[in-house]
Parts: C-alpha cells; structure tokens; sequence
C-alpha cells in the first residue's frame, strides 16, 4: 500500500463515520443536545467538515469550498466566513439549524476535494512544513494525520449523541 491509499483509506472512514453519523436524521435529531452545552450533530459535522475545509485548503494552496463554492450562503449561519466553530459558545452551536441533507453535501464537496489533493501527493510531501507556529513545526503529514483524529473525534460524538437522541424517542 503506498502513502496515497493509505491516506484515502483513513478519510475514506471518516466519511463512513460522518455519513453514519447524519443519513436519515430529522432536524430534531440533529439538533438535539443531551445538556445545554453539549454539542449537536448539525454542530460537529458542520465543524469536522469546515476543519478539513479549512486544512485542507491551506496545505493545496486553493481556496475553501465553505466561500468559494457559496457553502456560506446555502448554510446562513451567524458567523464570519472564516469561522470553523473553535471556540464557539452554546449559542454559538444551537445557531447551526441545517438539514441533514445539506451538511452531507458540504462534506461529499469537501470530502472529493481531498481525495484530489491525496492523489497527487508523492511520498516526500509529507514532510513538507506546513506550520511553523509550532514546536516542533508540522509537517504535512502530521497535518494530515491531525484532521483526520479530530474528524473521526467528532464523527464519533455524532454518534453517540445520535445514540442519545434515539434513547430519547427522538426520530
């Protein structure tokens, strides 16, 4: 197995998990809270896909779907453009009220962005420093190897509330 098709494979489960996490929910069970400051569903896969977004279009070089592709405007949430959810209050995450639909779209673009992006990695890439506000500094493969942990982090606790709002009666 090369460098690319191992890093497909583990975004590739990161997309099984999102898609678990999120087809067929209602609104309600997107948006259900096990307390006030817990994190939705709409939430987290809104966040884990504007990271990898985010990330993704820093190391390419290309500019992020969320605004180039009008996600921003389709979504209609109170943030600026450039907002990925870090930091985000209560209010903050009860403010993303999307349709299951919708968030699965953003992902699926953002998603087949990446796989593009894998594809044309040759090995020595990865060690290519991406930042340097670090110590040590991240190389592209570390990089990548982070959003994908916190991908699959959240698309777990998307699960779980998921499980949550079904021991709740919620459908």
């Amino acid at each position: 197995m090369d460098v690319n098709d191992l890093l497909v494979d583990a975004f590739e489960r990161v997309r099984g998990a999102t898609h678990g996490a999120v087809e067929g929910a209602s609104l309600d069970v997107l948006t259900y809270r096990p307390d006030p400051d817990a994190n939705c569903i709409a939430w987290l896969v809104w966040h884990l896909t504007r990271i990898q977004d985010d990330h993704i279009a820093a190391v390419a070089g290309t500019e992020q779907l969320w605004v180039a592709d009008g996600w921003t405007e389709r979504f209609g949430l109170p943030f600026p453009p450039d907002a990925t959810g870090y930091g985000h209050t209560r209010d903050e995450v009860g403010a993303v009220r999307v349709e299951a639909t919708l968030l699965l779209e953003y992902f699926d673009a953002v998603h087949e962005h990446t796989i593009r992006y894998l594809a044309g990695l040759a090995p020595d890439d990865l060690d290519r420093i991406v930042d340097e506000h670090w110590d040590p500094p991240v190389s592209l493969g570390v990089r990548l190897v982070s959003v994908v942990n916190d991908n699959l982090e959240h698309a777990g606790q998307a699960a779980y509330v998921r499980g949550l709002a079904a021991r709740r009666g919620r459908s």
